[in-house]
């Protein structure tokens, strides 16, 4: 099951180009914090100013470094459908568990189009497709409908990242599609919210930093010791949210290099942090005694 804590990992580079030996220390870290997965080449791998060879080179390390220990899910969405497929079979012969498919961005299909977009992307493959609706980045929703359609006719077509703020969604979806259905939060702060009502885990920004915390915070909600995961969500809130003041991953990629795990770098068009919000994040982390 593609259920618990997954990390959206970031993609770490280095004098512009990606920085293997980093991502692999990542990766370890990653696994021996007690993730359940990972999550490369999505929007915390800033998988938009990736090139293709970059994008399967990341999936590639990925996989290796994973060994089969934790499960990996691959972003390989994109706003062109033959990308998307042509991304999702590449994925697939590198032996990914599943694959993550963002909702097309910019070109604002209808609920019509979202449907033979998903389709023909899951008729293509035989991996588990996790959708992933955010619509404050694509200017469109998944709608609880063509989530519904969708599950309906792609077997393999098996959850959704649900990332656009709404725990009353999560609890549509939960009636709509089902307990088989998976619901994973895209909001490190929603995760307890949305797993009150029915979502089955995270696919996490802050356990880049913190794996350990937020694998315990997912799993004690599972095991219905409640108090202890409300009180690592209440520990940890200001971080979750420290990790937004700027354009996400610009946040978690400045920690993690503050933390000497990465170079600080990322690709234009997102640029550096203002020197306000860059203090404000060295408090946060600082605080939390992670430097």
């Amino acid at each position: 099951m593609l259920t618990g804590t997954f990390t959206a990992i970031v993609t770490p580079f280095k004098s512009g180009k990606l920085d293997e030996d980093s991502l692999n220390k990542l990766l370890h870290q990653q696994i021996e914090g007690g993730v359940d997965g990972v999550v490369p080449v999505g929007t915390t791998g800033e998988s938009p100013t990736l090139n293709c060879d970059e994008h399967l080179r990341v999936i590639e390390l990925t996989v290796a470094a994973a060994g089969g220990k934790v499960k990996v899910i691959a972003g390989t969405g994109g706003n062109a459908t033959e990308e998307a497929i042509y991304l999702t079979k590449e994925a697939e012969k590198r032996g990914v568990d599943g694959s993550l498919q963002v909702a097309p961005y910019y070109n604002k299909p209808s609920q019509e189009g979202l449907f033979q977009h998903f389709k023909a992307i899951a008729e293509s493959t035989e991996l588990p497709i996790i959708l992933y609706s955010i619509p404050g980045r694509c200017g469109v929703a998944i709608e609880v409908c063509t989530v519904k359609k969708l599950a309906d006719h792609c077997p393999n077509i098996v959850g959704i990242k649900e990332a656009g703020g709404d725990a009353d969604r999560v609890s549509q979806l939960r009636q709509e599609l089902g307990n088989e259905f998976i619901i994973l939060s895209g909001d490190d702060a929603l995760t307890l919210p949305f797993m009150s009502v029915g979502a089955q885990g995270v696919i996490s920004v802050a356990s880049n930093l913190i794996p350990e915390r937020i694998s315990a915070m997912v799993n004690y909600f599972a095991n219905g010791q409640i108090a202890d995961a409300l009180s690592i969500h209440q520990q940890y809130y200001q971080l979750f949210k420290a990790l937004f003041i700027e354009t996400n991953p610009v946040p978690v990629k400045e920690a993690l290099h503050m933390m000497g795990h990465i170079e600080g770098e990322i690709r234009l068009p997102l640029v550096s942090m203002t020197d306000s919000n860059l203090q404000q994040l060295r408090s946060v982390i600082n605080a939390y005694g992670l430097i």
